[in-house]
């Protein structure tokens, strides 16, 4: 993949399949697929798994497009972010998405690997690194990434415990978790979508963390990915962790910023 528009082509697709997967497989949420937009819809109040992206809006009628889609969660009372890629139309989505009352929250940027490259390092001897297969492990995992927040954030708990269609081997979302003395203490995961591995959800507690578990479990999936015939690998960074990708071999690509809007905030 040489072209930078397949590169943000295959990162676009990714990221939906990412957003989307595991929600259209949940009874209480909803994904509209739409040629203007994907709106996902968890049926919960966190703005982690409500979302829009992939936009191809008509500038003529952008303002009225944004406010049908920021009117649904309105109506179900639920807050949501708004995910702006580097294909997402029109070119000026942003200014139309501040009008409408969102807020630029973070900018992350995209960045790909060829697998192949990736700068070889051993995993922490004392680490296990097993891939989600039981309704145990995925609550191990839950537990992780939920203590992201401070209090660790009930939605994400719940969310989770409706995401049993990972567990079945051929799911394009890979769950991964890294034990310590049958303590989950580290998470990924990895999705199958695109032609490409993404890589999202990569998380530490925080007691465990410069101890090189999260590079573990970034390692990891991806070196399934390429033993399934994946070449490359894409993923989302924070500022903190362009470096530590780059050390890894990431470059940057592109980037995404998250709008965020709660229902009082859009107009």
């Amino acid at each position: 993949m040489t072209e930078m528009g397949d590169a943000h082509r295959a990162l676009e697709q990714n990221f939906v399949t990412h957003a989307s997967w595991i929600p259209a497989r949940i009874a209480s949420a909803r994904v509209h697929d739409e040629p203007s937009y994907l709106l996902v819809d968890s049926g919960l109040a966190t703005d982690t798994f409500n979302l829009v992206c992939r936009a191809l809006l008509d500038a003529g009628s952008a303002r009225d497009q944004i406010a049908r889609a920021a009117g649904h969660f309105v109506e179900v009372g639920r807050s949501f972010s708004w995910w702006v890629g580097p294909l997402d139309e029109p070119a000026d989505l942003g200014a139309h998405l501040t009008a409408a009352g969102l807020v630029a929250a973070e900018s992350e940027a995209a960045m790909a690997l060829r697998i192949e490259d990736l700068a070889p390092r051993a995993a922490p001897e004392e680490l296990r690194v097993l891939r989600v297969q039981t309704p145990a492990q995925l609550g191990d995992f839950a537990r992780v990434v939920a203590a992201n927040w401070d209090p660790p954030d009930s939605d994400v708990l719940r969310f989770y415990d409706g995401a049993v269609s990972v567990l079945d081997p051929a799911a394009p979302i890979r769950l991964y978790i890294g034990y310590v003395e049958d303590k989950a203490v580290a998470t990924s995961e990895l999705c199958l979508g695109g032609g490409v591995a993404g890589l999202y959800g990569v998380a530490t507690l925080r007691e465990h963390r410069r101890k090189g578990y999260g590079d573990a479990l970034t390692r990891a999936p991806l070196l399934d990915a390429q033993r399934e015939g994946c070449r490359l690998a894409v993923l989302q960074a924070s500022d903190d962790g362009i470096k530590v990708y780059r050390r890894m071999g990431f470059r940057v690509v592109g980037s995404y910023t998250e709008y965020k809007a709660r229902r009082d905030e859009v107009g």
